[in-house]
């Protein structure tokens, strides 16, 4: 079975930075905010490094941890060999792993260190991700300098970070079980098409979930998918309804959740920050939700790959969380 449940696995803290088209969007309540993209770092990559750095620091600060009461850190990014993950992971003395499912990366972090605490392998574990606007452009598209023009079905990268707290120490947010994925090519070719690459594997996961968690679609009180954008929102809904016979209605996308119709973003939000900055600063923040379903998305995209026209991989991992 792809799904999997866990016993005595908790979130208990989190920590968030983010860029400054994001503390201008529809979300207001982060932790810090950064004045500009340099973060006062020579480079972008820099920046973002900084920016993990910043997220667990004070996530550890505001626990009272030192690295020697934490049992792994798990982080993943966009760029090249999730060189910013290692890069940080580097300035702790902390077991560290780094995974990549591109945004849905970080899913796939809480699944390992979830595993790990249900197991007793672990009693606190750090998930760490983030994302930067400038530096995904110039790995897998071209360099904002060069001013290319964007199609609408474009996602724009979120440029933030955010770090996690797992434990095994009772709080209010209990991650209950989840599904991993299957990586599914539907043939879109399009790398300016993110939300329908990835729609046909978030509408696999959650169908996969539910058959073998035995549960209706009304069980959750809210869905939230990472980063669909508009337009894999739409496809998403769709391949539900004509091809799983489900229909969908609780139901949330964190692309379409950041950004105001105002900001020039395209389709929506992306990258693996996207969908826990919505989780913790909308969904969970307004503490009208018990029952939550997220279900993470990734494009599994390769420059080399795309221009060879390959078809792209997408990926999905779904997270059941009890509010109690």
């Amino acid at each position: 079975m792809a799904s999997k449940r866990f016993n005595n696995v908790y979130i208990k803290d989190n920590f968030s930075v983010v860029g400054p088209l994001e503390k201008d969007g529809l979300l207001k309540n982060y932790d810090l905010v950064m004045d500009d993209y340099y973060y006062g770092e020579k480079t972008f990559e820099q920046a973002e490094i900084k920016m993990q750095k910043v997220v667990v620091d004070n996530l550890l600060a505001h626990n009272k941890l030192t690295d020697s009461k934490i049992d792994a850190l798990i982080g993943g990014d966009l760029v090249n060999q999730i060189s910013i993950s290692s890069y940080n992971a580097a300035k702790y003395r902390i077991p560290y792993l780094g995974v990549y499912s591109a945004c849905a990366s970080y899913a796939e972090e809480l699944i390992i260190g979830a595993a790990l605490i249900s197991g007793k392998l672990a009693k606190n574990i750090v998930c760490v991700t983030s994302s930067h606007n400038l530096n995904a452009e110039r790995q897998f598209r071209y360099p904002v300098e060069y001013g290319a023009v964007k199609k609408h079905t474009t996602t724009f990268t979120t440029t933030a970070a955010i770090a996690t707290l797992l434990t095994s120490d009772m709080t209010s947010i209990k991650l209950e079980s989840a599904t991993i994925g299957k990586v599914i090519d539907m043939g879109v070719k399009d790398t300016n098409n993110m939300g329908a690459v990835m729609a046909p594997a978030a509408a696999d996961v959650l169908n996969t979930h539910l058959l073998e968690m035995k549960r209706n679609i009304n069980y959750y009180d809210i869905i939230l998918t990472g980063d669909l954008g508009r337009v894999g929102k739409e496809i998403f809904t769709e391949m539900l309804d004509k091809v799983y016979n489900l229909r969908i209605k609780k139901y949330m996308d964190a692309g379409c959740e950041i950004y105001t119709n105002n900001q020039e973003t395209y389709a929506g939000a992306s990258g693996p920050v996207a969908l826990p900055l919505v989780l913790f600063e909308k969904v969970l923040s307004c503490k009208k939700y018990k029952k939550i379903l997220v279900i993470a998305t990734g494009s599994l995209q390769s420059v080399q790959l795309a221009n060879q026209k390959l078809g792209i991989p997408g990926i999905a991992h779904a997270i059941s969380l009890e509010v109690m």
